[in-house]
């Protein structure tokens, strides 16, 4: 496949009188092209978050990457050390699962107004923390595909309080890939086991990766955790994924 010349810059978008940050990239060529929305790690929208998104818009796609933290912590980006894992979940903890929807909604919004994106073909794709959130944004009536990397939390709670986003598998609109590493000591198998039971017993099409010697954070290659070749793996069903979307 033969990856395209991207633009990118940083946007704004309002969401109920509220300004959220968000990173866009797209195809340099005019066209029609799909839509997808990157959610970030607790660790905000970063060198890797950004590089995702880039990726994306080099396949044939307007990505675009909204800041969750935007109302904890306008502009936060960190690094991986111990003390930003700390501090990355302390804003996690601050978000609700209602803004979050919200901030994803407008970001599809935003994307509708953009003369290259077809109207209804809009994906989503998280990671961590974004995972769990993806999983939330799969219930958006637009969301058509959504790919979940290691969100923990599904099963147990939802941002903000309230039932397990686990329970609202049945809203899913849209075909869900789950991808987890089975050395994640934050997704025990269990949890992976009933998330993909939810999704089957509300008939949701969809696919769970269990990758043996993978841990949390096995896609990102700024993290020690980075494993090659199970990341290529994922990458490659992340394309057919979105393919639905072509």
């Amino acid at each position: 496949m033969t990856e395209r010349a991207i633009d990118t810059k940083t946007v704004q978008i309002s969401q109920d009188n509220f300004s959220i940050l968000a990173y866009l990239a797209q195809p340099q060529e005019s066209g029609s092209y799909p839509a997808i929305v990157v959610l970030q790690e607790i660790f905000g929208v970063n060198d890797h978050i950004r590089d995702v998104t880039e990726r994306i818009a080099r396949l044939g796609y307007v990505a675009i990457a909204p800041a969750l933290f935007q109302r904890q912590a306008p502009g936060f980006e960190t690094g991986y050390t111990p003390e930003d894992i700390e501090v990355g979940r302390g804003y996690a903890m601050q978000t609700k699962a209602s803004e979050l929807l919200g901030d994803i909604q407008a970001a599809i919004d935003y994307l509708k107004t953009l003369p290259n994106v077809k109207q209804d073909s809009f994906g989503c794709i998280g990671f961590c923390f974004g995972g769990h959130v993806a999983y939330l944004a799969a219930t958006l009536p637009d969301i058509k595909a959504t790919a979940s990397f290691y969100g923990a939390g599904i099963t147990t709670r939802t941002p903000g309080g309230g039932d397990p986003t686990v329970t609202r598998t049945s809203e899913i609109k849209g075909t869900l890939y789950a991808l987890f590493g089975m050395e994640d000591a934050s997704i025990p198998l269990e949890q992976v086991d009933e998330i993909e039971a939810a999704l089957e017993k509300y008939k949701i099409p969809h696919r769970v990766f269990r990758y043996d010697g993978a841990d949390h954070g096995f896609f990102c290659d700024r993290r020690a955790s980075y494993n090659p070749k199970v990341a290529a793996d994922a990458w490659e069903q992340v394309k057919q994924l979105f393919g639905q979307l072509a």
